[in-house]
Order: structure tokens, then C-alpha cells, then sequence
């Protein structure tokens, strides 16, 4: 489907979705994501989303996503991203060390009516046990 974007506006619409979650900005996720995504093939209400990057931000405070990689086609976006930060609480699983740590992310979307509808993620889990296992 069409998100009724150039390849540039749809760029700078992921561009400035990643400043809303390194600014801690959920309130504003209504501009970026429909009030229920399809994520990772489940349907997720938008507050069920903001909620998570809460935990994840609540778990790891100084948690930041840099864009590595940003591809648009049509109304898909691509990114590959590099994760950084030390986790002060149990995340994912895994129990904090002090460590400070960084881990690749790849996340694909399909904007529909200029915003989120589906989402797919996958996160370098190896690489943040490995670190966090230290």
C-alpha cells in the first residue's frame, strides 16, 4: 500500500520516529503509529507499544537507537540500526552488569495513511547475553 509519501518524507518520518523514542517522547507515538499495529505479525494497540519502549527504557534509561542504514520503497521502510546502553534493571531476560552495551537491530515497516501499521524487529539477542555475560 501506498503511504502517500515521497521517499524523502517517508526518510525523515523514521527520522524523527527514532528522536520521539531517544527523547522519550511516547506521548506523541499517535503521529507515527495507528491506534493498533500489526508487530511481528500480532495486532497491538498503540499504549501497548508506547508501554513497551517504556519497559525498555524504564530497564536501560540511557538506551539510544542511531540509524545506521535507511531504505524506502514505496510505502516500506527498512533501517538498520546500532542499540547502545546499560541496563539498571532486568532486561529481557537478563540480569544487569554494569555493562554498557551495543547490539544491531533491523526493523521493517509498512506505512499506511502516513503512519505505522505494520512492524517487524529483530534484535541482535546473542550479541547483548554475550555482552551482558561478561
Amino acid at each position: 500500500m501506498s503511504a502517500g509519501m515521497t521517499p524523502e518524507e517517508l526518510r525523515d518520518f523514521y527520522r524523527r520516529y527514532v528522536d520521539l523514542a531517544n527523547k522519550r517522547d511516547f506521548d506523541r507515538m499517535d503521529e507515527f503509529a495507528h491506534d493498533e499495529v500489526i508487530m511481528n505479525g500480532t495486532p497491538v494497540a498503540r499504549d501497548d507499544m508506547v508501554a513497551e519502549f517504556r519497559r525498555h527504557t524504564d530497564a536501560v534509561p540511557d538506551l539510544t537507537w542511531e540509524i545506521k542504514e535507511l531504505l524506502v520503497d514505496g510505502g516500506h521502510v527498512a533501517a538498520r540500526l546500532v542499540d547502545t546502553g546499560t541496563p539498571e534493571r532486568e532486561w529481557n531476560g537478563l540480569a544487569p552488569t554494569g555493562a554498557t552495551v551495543t547490539f544491531a537491530e533491523t526493523a521493517f515497516y509498512e506505512v499506511e495513511d502516513g503512519r505505522f501499521k505494520h512492524m517487524w524487529y529483530l534484535m541482535d539477542a546473542d550479541a547483548l547475553r554475550a555482552q551482558l555475560a561478561r
